[in-house]
């Protein structure tokens, strides 16, 4: 295929992601809107009131970007785990396989679909936001660059599940089980500088305390951990799934009859 050919595949692929969301927005984009309104008015407006200021903000400004990035993470993850699989299940994903459309197309089509939704709900969540709070942005291309990477790795981690998945119950377990507590234990709510300091060592290891808290550097100025670090280790882990991803998509692992 040319490089024209690619780019209309492309286009084609992320077309269809983007229209399968947006013609569901009901379903999609505004319950993570009504919930994250829910999670300002009562940790932020109500709870945020008596607990006061963090790490020299008024709480509510605190948790805010944390929330921005829990509703990238989780609609990123979700667009791309249920879309594949759907094609999976349907025996339509075969069809793109045996066109002449490289994989790494095919790949990237799929996960900028999950880029853009989980864009598209942190804008929404975002809007939301400012009518708890003034919300500000201290460096504009940290905080642009660590919601981009973030949404891109975790919707390759969508499709790498969706691969695995030989259900629709097997998309949730990882949602469930690994995703909601590794991201309620990732300072959202919390600076981990209140933790004792043997939990302060041990959640260092979780991946979504660093883009959390990089984020909140990016709009606050603030952060429980090495900015350089979380840089390098979210760009090595999008470079390690991508690779992985589309290992998969090319061997057709768990993909073909």
């Amino acid at each position: 295929m040319t490089i024209h050919e690619q780019w209309i595949a492309f286009m084609t692929i992320l077309r269809k992601e983007v229209k399968r969301f947006t013609r569901i927005w009901v379903q999609t984009l505004l319950p993570p809107a009504i919930t994250m309104i829910l999670y300002f008015v009562i940790f932020g407006k109500l709870i945020g009131a008596r607990i006061g200021e963090m790490s020299g903000f008024s709480y509510i400004d605190f948790v805010a970007p944390g929330l921005i990035m829990m509703a990238v993470i989780t609609n990123s993850y979700a667009n791309v785990s249920s879309s594949f699989f759907s094609a999976k299940f349907q025996r339509s994903v075969e069809e793109i396989l045996v066109s002449p459309t490289p994989h790494y197309v095919i790949l990237l089509g799929f996960v900028m679909g999950g880029v853009a939704r989980g864009m598209a709900v942190g804008l929404i969540v975002t809007l939301m936001s400012l009518c708890f709070t003034s919300l500000q942005v201290e460096h504009w291309f940290i905080t642009v660059f660590i919601v981009l990477m973030t949404s891109t790795l975790f919707s390759l981690a969508g499709f790498i599940n969706a691969i695995y998945a030989n259900t629709f119950d097997d998309v949730s377990i990882v949602p469930t089980f690994i995703l909601t507590p590794l991201t309620y234990f990732g300072g959202v709510f919390y600076s981990i500088n209140l933790l004792p300091g043997f939990w302060q060592q041990v959640s260092v290891f979780n991946p979504i305390l660093h883009m959390v808290n990089a984020f909140r550097y990016g709009m606050l100025g603030i952060t429980d951990v090495h900015v350089g670090m979380a840089f390098a280790g979210l760009t090595l882990c999008v470079v390690v799934l991508f690779a992985v991803a589309l290992h998969l998509l090319k061997t057709g692992k768990r993909l073909r009859a």
